[in-house]
């Protein structure tokens, strides 16, 4: 039997911030934001939606910034359109909302899948952008060589390879929606990229739940499914093209240690696109989910490489 749906109202999950829907790119987008000075937007990974940035939200508004976390298109309480889930849609959903909010420019903080988009919002949208932090994601001209880490990696090589074959499920229709609307399967791909310990049964059944509201378990993987197809796609090859320029804001890696998903290596060799100042910071005992499973650490480095610029 199939589990059954969830209401949007299960990720609208009451604390300090405030809930907002604001109308950007022709769609609306849900944001939960804190604070006020100079803004700091907060983009999620797959299979999570705003709150896992809930610590940061916090302590960023707390260090005198506008912290926004928001649901990206297809998930939470944002709309879920039938299309728009290539990086390059992303990157515009997430400028057109900076100026939605009143805002010139914003430092852009992605995670995982989100990390894509940061990459690429200096290139395509250079005025919204003041800076970039991307955590537990590579620059996507370097997947090849992400995937080849993961292979030849000697330590947690299992994990990498475990992790490359998740992916290449996500490409198969229909298992992979069933996969995460039934069973355990949100808490397996959680586990899969974690440090031991994390997520504790409340945020699997957090995230449980979120991926039940109807459509976001098939637009979160329509992500994965384009960047896959990406290279042999015409919009694929422009964003590359795109791409090799290189960025020309402040960028900060943030990578744990124990993150299966990208090897250090990966992150270095991304200073090649980093034509301003570069910084990578590796997180002791954290997985691929920094922002909950070190959130005190990773608000440190955020703050402190905020402070800088």
């Amino acid at each position: 039997m199939a589990a059954p749906a969830t209401d949007v109202s299960a990720v609208l999950v009451e604390g300090p911030w405030q809930h907002r829907l604001v109308a950007a790119h022709g769609a609306r987008f849900h944001v939960a934001e804190l604070g006020s000075g100079p803004a700091v937007l907060l983009l999620h990974d797959f299979p999570q939606f705003w709150w896992a940035w809930r610590s940061q939200l916090v302590a960023l508004a707390a260090a005198g910034y506008r912290a926004v976390a928001m649901d990206l298109r297809g998930y939470g309480a944002s709309d879920k359109p039938p299309r728009g889930y290539d990086t390059p849609t992303s990157a515009a959903d997430v400028a057109a909302l900076v100026r939605a909010l009143g805002e010139r420019d914003a430092f852009v903080v992605g995670h995982g899948v989100s990390g894509r988009t940061a990459w690429a919002l200096p290139s395509l949208h250079p005025e919204q952008v003041r800076g970039i932090a991307v955590v537990g994601a590579a620059h996507p001209l370097l997947s090849r060589q992400v995937l080849r880490e993961r292979v030849r990696r000697t330590t947690g090589a299992g994990a990498g390879l475990r992790t490359t074959a998740a992916a290449l499920t996500r490409q198969l229709p229909l298992l992979p929606e069933h996969r995460l609307l039934n069973g355990d399967g949100v808490e397996q791909v959680l586990r899969a990229r974690s440090a031991p310990g994390w997520p504790p049964p409340e945020d699997v059944q957090r995230y449980t739940e979120a991926i039940r509201v109807p459509f976001v378990a098939h637009s979160a993987l329509e992500y994965h499914r384009w960047i896959a197809r990406s290279a042999v796609r015409a919009d694929g090859r422009r964003l590359a093209a795109a791409l090799r320029g290189g960025v020309r804001v402040p960028v900060l890696q943030v990578r744990g240690e124990l993150d299966p998903t990208v090897g250090t290596a990966a992150l270095e060799a991304a200073e090649r696109y980093a034509h301003g100042p570069h910084r990578v910071v590796q997180v002791p005992g954290a997985g691929h989910h920094v922002p909950e499973e070190a959130p005190e650490r990773l608000t440190a480095v955020l703050a402190g490489w905020l402070a800088r610029f």
